[in-house]
């Protein structure tokens, strides 16, 4: 959820006591900061009620921000790549990795590729859990998640 506030105050929200330069590295790390840079106002810039001067990529950019910036001992993540191209999020997922470290992140994603690199991945369907395992071995087996990372990841035959 953003605030009808600047980008910067929407960050710091993650850490009220943080510094600039602190607030300036969580959105580099989330991959959002020369985005900013390139605005008219640049962090000064008003998100608008709910953030509704951004596109979904960048408000979901700013809300990983704040979350970096806060460094929470548990991290719930709800389709945090999903409004983002491949590139970006790989960048990201590159830094949630470090993120990561000596804490407990849970990824709630439809996007295998984000899936992927969690230490245990659990699929479920119709409300159950129907495997679960590393990405390796849920390919080995052959089974529902397999079959979603062979749909998620062919080429359209044209």
């Amino acid at each position: 959820m953003l605030f009808n506030d600047t980008i910067f105050h929407n960050i710091h929200y993650g850490n009220l006591s943080a510094t600039e330069e602190e607030v300036y590295d969580a959105a580099r790390r989330a991959v959002i900061h020369d985005t900013i840079m390139k605005f008219p106002d640049k962090y000064s810039t008003a998100v608008g009620e709910r953030g509704l001067m951004l596109s979904g990529g960048e408000k979901q950019r700013v809300a990983l921000a704040r979350a970096f910036l806060k460094s929470p001992a548990i991290l719930l993540c709800d389709e945090a790549t999903n409004a983002l191209d491949s590139k970006t999020e790989a960048e990201i997922m590159k830094t949630f990795r470090s993120l990561a470290s000596n804490r407990t992140c849970i990824f709630i994603a439809h996007r295998l590729t984000t899936a992927m690199q969690c230490d245990e991945i659990i699929v479920m369907e119709k409300g159950k859990v129907v495997e679960k395992g590393t990405h390796q071995v849920l390919l080995e087996k052959s089974g529902r998640y397999a079959k979603l990372w062979t749909q998620q990841n062919s080429t359209l035959e044209v």
